[in-house]
């Protein structure tokens, strides 16, 4: 399995509103619930709208399209990085997931899946 590196930075926040979200940005995930409006964006595109933030995350896709009857990718993926001391922040969509991993730790994580068998591409 193929995994794509980005060498973006992106940040992780909490908006007021999604007023200043510019949907057309390369990057944007949105996710909102009773008790939050969260966005994950480019650190380059993070709105002044924003409440809290952590900056310093670096993303990988899952390459391909992902069948939903497909189990266990990415709990193998978080599995792997778990056991190398590496947290993780994912995000899916409709065809593939992604995971994030502060920037301190992005080449590690890399590594640590090579070394599992994922090819790393860019």
């Amino acid at each position: 399995m193929e995994i794509k590196r980005f060498e973006q930075k992106f940040s992780v926040c909490k908006v007021t509103n999604y007023s200043q979200v510019n949907l057309e940005d390369q990057f944007c995930f949105i996710g909102k619930t009773e008790e939050e409006l969260s966005l994950v964006c480019l650190t380059e595109n993070v709105p002044d709208n924003t409440t809290e933030r952590e900056d310093g995350w670096r993303a990988m896709r899952i390459q391909g399209e992902l069948d939903f009857s497909l189990i266990g990718i990415l709990s193998k993926i978080s599995t792997i990085l778990a056991e190398n001391k590496i947290g993780i922040f994912a995000i899916s969509t409709y065809n593939t997931d992604y995971i994030l991993v502060k920037e301190e730790k992005y080449e590690q994580a890399l590594a640590a899946l090579e070394d599992a068998g994922y090819t790393i591409v860019k």
